[in-house]
């Protein structure tokens, strides 16, 4: 459409409208603002479109198959407007643009997330060289599954269970970035009446395989995504950590957060925290780090049990996180503010938000004593994290 006049009645609002100059027909858009027609496309001659979850309370969830990505999250703030949680783009375009707009905002990341020491492991007595696409400080690592080409951009099968449910089906292929087995992956959104944001991953393989999902949410709680999110009061039931090295390779040590700035046992604003002379702290330029959840015991997590959270003073909205796996990569944005807009041309700034990704360790696969994210054929892998949200 050309032309286009849009008028914005209200944050708070269940819709509002887009009127087109040209067919002057009236277009529904979502309560986050978004057009679900800037969503429809064929990539890989797969069709994507928008998704919309909503609870019996007004919250929202706004996905795409296209990587099975949150694109908005409306939750209530202490004065009841709703507002919009998470970074993204309003359209396709960006999403799929990954020369100009690379991102992972509110993928589901597989088929191991977080990184992997030169991009090789052994399984049985093979080894498998993955694409190594993280060249920060001479690595040559693997990210998130081979990034670009990972799943975070591949195009879902998508099911709409019910108007608070979806299902995203991906049927990856033996030999994808190096990895071994043909993997079917699912991820499950629900929108509960709590408030919370459910997301279940499971996969199956006709080979053995590695396996570590987890949703690549960027969460700025405080309303306004134009400025930097380090004033928001962070949580993580968490006696120990794995550093990392200067290339963001966890070096196989468990570490204490006992009297360093990774302690986040008490909640503490994280800017205040955030100690840039502490040696792990720049070799990330910020927080970039998996930190060891107490929430997991003799092998196995307790995802009742809260094992993060996330606070705004200036909204109220609290974010609490429960998961059944062993680690939690918490990282503060420190490569944004790239120039690149974000929904309605927003520029995002360095530091605007927190992610919170449920996760085996980084590198778990070459660092044996660690939970291992082993996969056989006949068994299931199943992976749970869920986000619930109030105000205080």
């Amino acid at each position: 459409m050309k032309n286009l006049k849009s008028i914005i009645l209200g944050a708070g609002m269940a819709a509002f409208l887009l009127v087109s100059c040209d067919s002057g027909k009236e277009v529904n858009l979502t309560v986050s603002g978004l057009n679900p027609a800037s969503f429809d496309t064929l990539i890989n001659e797969k069709p994507v479109k928008l998704y919309v979850l909503k609870n019996s309370r007004g919250m929202e969830a706004c996905i795409t198959n296209y990587g099975a990505r949150v694109v908005s999250l409306m939750v209530p703030d202490k004065d009841g407007n709703m507002t919009d949680v998470v970074l993204g783009y309003d359209n396709i375009r960006q999403y799929a643009d990954t020369l100009n707009s690379p991102s992972d905002y509110g993928s589901s990341v597989g088929r191991y997330a977080n990184r992997i020491n030169d991009g090789k492991i052994t399984i049985g007595d093979k080894q498998y060289q993955l694409r190594q696409n993280d060249n920060g400080n001479g690595a040559n690592h693997c990210l998130h599954g081979g990034g670009n080409t990972g799943w975070m951009n591949q195009v879902y099968d998508a099911e709409q269970l019910n108007d608070s449910t979806l299902k995203l089906t991906l049927v990856a292929p033996d030999g994808e970035n190096g990895f071994p087995g043909t993997v079917t992956a699912t991820t499950t959104y629900s929108l509960t009446a709590d408030n919370t944001l459910d997301i279940t991953f499971e996969a199956t393989t006709d080979a053995e395989t590695i396996v570590n999902m987890t949703n690549h949410n960027y969460y700025n709680l405080n309303g306004d995504f134009s400025k930097e999110g380090m004033d928001m009061v962070l949580y993580v039931n968490a006696d120990n950590f794995t550093p990392s090295d200067a290339s963001y390779m966890t070096t196989g040590e468990i570490k204490s957060v006992e009297g360093t700035p990774m302690d986040f046992r008490e909640p503490a604003v994280i800017s205040e925290k955030m100690d840039t002379s502490y040696i792990y702290i720049k070799n990330a330029t910020g927080y970039d780090h998996n930190w060891c959840l107490n929430t997991y015991k003799d092998g196995k997590g307790d995802d009742t049990t809260v094992c993060a959270s996330l606070y705004s003073p200036k909204t109220g909205i609290f974010m609490e996180m429960m998961t059944n796996e062993p680690g939690v990569q918490v990282y503060t944005g420190n490569f944004q503010g790239k120039g690149v807009p974000g929904k309605f041309g927003v520029l995002y700034p360095r530091q605007v938000s927190v992610c919170l990704e449920s996760q085996k360790y980084p590198d778990s696969p070459n660092k044996k004593d660690w939970v291992q994210p082993t996969l056989k054929p006949g068994e299931k892998y199943y992976s749970h994290a869920a986000y619930r949200f109030s105000v205080k």
